[in-house]
């Protein structure tokens, strides 16, 4: 377990990520909400637990098929259109004061998705090697 990974800023972002989503997600199943709000936030949800879990456990050096943090920003950025779409319709078409909560909500979700691509694109060094085969310098 990296411990260092919940201290740090990345860290706290992913479990802003993970509670707004699921307020988000609660928001749009009680005001009864179609189910585009709330798929989308039970995706986000799930998906920002799991890149939480991936990094706490440090599964994303285990498994090096894929460039994570890479996959990560794209997550990010495209959850973060989405949110900016479907939560600005749940704002605009306001069925219930639970819909425009869930879509505020959303629009804060979608702040943190921004913060979060910025701060894992810095960590991101695309022409430097990686992993164990980097050579000491």
């Amino acid at each position: 377990v990296d411990s260092g990974f919940l201290r740090s800023p990345r860290g706290a972002v992913k479990i802003a990520r993970a509670v707004v989503a699921f307020v988000t997600f609660v928001c749009f199943v009680a005001s009864r909400s179609g189910g585009a709000y709330t798929a989308l936030a039970l995706m986000e949800t799930v998906i920002t637990a799991l890149f939480f879990l991936l990094y706490l456990l440090k599964l994303d050096k285990k498994m090096r098929w894929l460039f994570w943090p890479l996959a990560d920003v794209f997550n990010s950025v495209i959850a973060a259109l989405f949110l900016l779409i479907v939560c600005l319709f749940a704002i605009i078409i306001k069925t219930n004061n639970g819909t425009l909560a869930g879509g505020v909500f959303g629009l804060v979700l979608l702040v943190l998705c921004v913060v979060d691509a910025v701060l894992l694109f810095q960590k991101i060094s695309l022409g430097a090697p990686r992993g164990r085969n980097t050579p000491a310098k």
